[in-house]
């Protein structure tokens, strides 16, 4: 009977956690060719996850990046967004979020989202400890709902600003009382523009806005000049100096 015990909790564990064989080969791709940016290790759940430290120099304010499903802490437009950031004054920490298989659906993430928040945490410990006091998250997609989560669970946290880029549809705003930027694009997932003006209106806290950018879809694909702009635009105004 023992035994049987604990091989249900440890099928349970890993039916509810990130694939980190995944988020391991993500590692050993990556780190070799990261330039801008050091490569770093923080703790949640009792597991080291990847993330990516951008330092600004006399950087007074620090965003955490958040990638969308299956993906990693450098890749296409989150690595354009860390980057670019740092580049304009922020510093910037991209974190790798919990994956699951290649083919695993959104659906499937939602056990995920408590190792999610975690992970989160140990960011804002981890940026906090560096002495930086206004933190801000900008997310993508699945990320975005993870952020999401996170911050209707804390809602005490030091997060003073959020850029919730390509939220699912199904997502909104409700119990989030920090400024929030939801922006998506014109030719974005059909869920996601469909459920738009169910989100806006759910933007309470002050200082919160819905962007609709023409043209540009859920990966803002020749549009990442835009996206960075409209995303430091906001912090800027939002975080202040």
């Amino acid at each position: 009977m023992r035994y049987f015990v604990l091989l249900l909790a440890l099928v349970t564990g890993f039916a509810h956690g990130s694939d980190y064989a995944r988020e391991k080969k993500w590692a050993d791709e990556i780190t070799p060719g990261i330039v801008a940016g050091d490569p770093l290790y923080l703790e949640a759940v009792g597991h080291k996850f990847l993330g990516i430290y951008t330092e600004a120099s006399g950087a007074k304010k620090a965003v955490i990046v958040v990638h969308g499903i299956g993906v990693h802490p450098d890749w296409n437009m989150i690595g354009i967004l860390r980057t670019s950031l740092a580049e304009q004054g922020y510093t910037t920490l991209s974190i790798q979020m919990p994956v699951l298989a290649v083919d695993a659906k959104p659906k499937q993430y939602g056990p995920t989202l408590g190792e999610a928040d975690a992970r989160l945490k140990a960011a804002v410990d981890f940026l906090q400890a560096k002495g930086y006091r206004k933190l801000a998250i900008v997310s993508h997609s699945m990320g975005s709902r993870m952020s999401r989560h996170y911050l209707s669970g804390h809602p005490d946290s030091p997060i003073s600003a959020w850029v919730a880029i390509g939220i699912p549809g199904g997502d909104d705003f409700k119990g989030i009382n920090i400024p929030v930027l939801d922006l998506y694009g014109e030719n974005d997932l059909p869920e996601i523009v469909a459920s738009a003006k169910q989100r806006a209106a759910t933007l309470k806290a002050k200082g919160s806005v819905q962007t609709r950018v023409p043209k540009a879809d859920h990966f803002f694909s020749n549009r990442e000049t835009e996206l960075v702009k409209l995303t430091k635009d906001y912090l800027d105004k939002t975080l202040g100096d």
